[in-house]
């Protein structure tokens, strides 16, 4: 008989060890639909729960403000975590995205669809002679970068020390943070909210057909419009997380790609295939592996009642491989059908983004395989399991070097 006892405890920091945790996920999603965590936590490895969990409005994200600060620490990096729209719950979270949905409304994520191929194909065309590239650093990071650069319209010379800051900022996000890792999120947070008080008021100036500018003017069913530290604050979070969670859907494509050759030539015989693609890119590897909620009131679930202001802990990457769901996880399937993958979140929470990411990592493969009749490894990769500890969630690709031959 299962008990609270003899229940597997996952704790977060162990994630700081591994390089491979899908067989303890495995391991957790035999045992049972929850395990222990770390003080005041359970745990959830398997699909049914975390994708219920995901959606109960019993769950939110505001955490108590010394949660955030035992991560990050005190100072401007906590203090931002706590106003954007990712930490927020109803109702200041439902009249945030609302209008933030209408700033990236579907019909712009269909009109940047051509500007990105180009974009995609300028990139590659450098290789054409050379043969040699790396995924990760001159494609996966600077395609999403260069794309949120352009719907938030920052100068091209700035361009370059906005990704470096938000690159800083991104260790906010993490469970376990170095003290010089904090001091560079404070700081890195003071520059940008500063630089991006600028643009906003240059944009009140002359508005244009950009992310700001549409943020400026967002209006929906008579809510109060975004405020300029609405705007700033939420800005940053969207640029941070337009490209985060991209870069890594790449880069994790583009090494299955060259590791396992017949997707290769699946890609170039199906192009109509890359959407299908990424999903399955995203459910193979996620990018973010957990998320956590805190309990707004008392909530049973598989035999277990998590008590009011208990953090549940939700991994999404065990999920996406829970045999009870998805025929052999292990595998990559490009045409997996269904795919219900929890890697884009869900309920009020889903990402944001989520269109966008698919839209461009598609563009990614398609033009990929278009180019290159052949691609395979020139070296050894470099993989960054939470990059040493201090980005855990994230899951990361530092560096897939590559060969190409031209079609």
């Amino acid at each position: 008989m299962n008990t609270v006892l003899n229940m597997p405890r996952f704790l977060l920091d162990d994630a700081r060890a591994m390089r491979d945790p899908y067989p303890v996920y495995r391991r957790l999603r035999a045992y049972g639909p929850v395990c222990r965590g770390g003080p005041g936590q359970w745990v959830f490895p398997r699909h049914e729960e975390v994708s219920a969990l995901l959606r109960d409005p019993r769950l939110g994200r505001e955490f108590p403000e010394q949660y955030q600060a035992v991560s990050v620490g005190e100072g401007p990096a906590n203090d931002y975590l706590r106003r954007i729209i990712v930490d927020r719950d109803p109702p200041s979270h439902t009249r945030l995205r609302r209008l933030l949905v209408k700033s990236l409304s579907p019909a712009m994520v269909r009109a940047l669809r051509e500007p990105v191929a180009r974009l995609v194909d300028g990139m590659l065309d450098r290789f054409a002679d050379e043969r040699r590239f790396d995924l990760v650093a001159d494609l996966a990071v600077p395609v999403p970068m260069t794309v949120m650069s352009e719907l938030l319209d920052i100068p091209g010379p700035d361009r370059a020390d906005i990704a470096r800051l938000s690159t800083s900022l991104a260790q906010a996000f993490a469970v376990f943070i170095p003290p010089e890792k904090q001091r560079e999120a404070h700081s890195a947070v003071v520059e940008l909210r500063d630089y991006m008080a600028q643009l906003v008021r240059e944009r009140r100036r002359r508005p244009g057909e950009d992310l700001l500018s549409r943020m400026l003017t967002a209006v929906k069913d008579g809510e109060e419009p975004l405020t300029d530290e609405e705007i700033i604050d939420n800005a940053l979070f969207v640029y941070y997380a337009g490209f985060e969670t991209t870069t890594n859907a790449i880069a994790t494509g583009g090494d299955l790609l060259v590791r396992r050759p017949h997707t290769q030539r699946q890609l170039r015989e199906d192009p109509g295939i890359a959407g299908s693609a990424v999903e399955e890119y995203m459910r193979f590897d996620a990018p973010i592996h957990a998320t956590t909620r805190m309990a707004l009131e008392p909530i049973d679930i598989a035999g277990l009642t998590v008590r009011k202001g208990r953090v549940v802990v939700l991994l999404l990457a065990s999920a996406n491989h829970d045999e009870r769901v998805f025929h052999e996880p292990h595998r990559p399937d490009l045409t997996r059908s269904p795919n219900p993958h929890l890697s884009f979140g869900g309920g009020v929470h889903h990402c944001l983004g989520a269109a966008l990411a698919r839209m461009e990592g598609a563009v990614v493969f398609e033009r990929l395989v278009a180019r290159f009749a052949d691609i395979e490894s020139a070296g050894e990769g470099v993989w960054e399991p939470s990059a040493g500890g201090f980005r855990f969630p994230y899951w990361a690709h530092r560096s897939v070097p590559v060969a190409v031959r031209p079609a």
